[in-house]
């Protein structure tokens, strides 16, 4: 996975907005205007942050020590930091970004 393939695949979904708060160094995700994805453009490998139920989050930690931490300058709690270093697929990696996306498109509807 890349930074273009990961794009496409997130701004491909409902109501997704791309912008630079925090400089032109990462890209921020959000859906009804809350983050959902943190995407630097100057680490390698690829790495991001993603929201997460907590319980989950320490799961994976526990799961894949190598490539889901927990989530850089976030809430350790509720996000993870995660590395494309090959632990885990495409597949994987797409499925915590649905989750994120899931976690805080759901949250507007509470």
């Amino acid at each position: 996975m890349n930074i273009e393939s990961l794009r496409e695949y997130v701004l491909g979904k409902p109501s997704v907005t791309e912008g630079f708060p925090f400089g032109d160094t990462v890209i921020v995700y959000k859906v009804n205007n809350k983050m959902f994805l943190l995407l630097p453009l100057d680490t390698q490998p690829l790495q991001f942050n993603v929201k997460c139920d907590p319980q989950k989050a320490i799961e994976l930690r526990e799961e894949y020590p190598d490539a889901v931490l927990p989530g850089y300058h976030m809430n350790k709690k509720h996000w993870n930091t995660v590395v494309a270093n090959g632990t885990l697929s495409s597949k994987q990696l797409l499925a915590m970004v649905d989750e994120s996306y899931r976690l805080v498109f759901d949250k507007k509807k509470k």
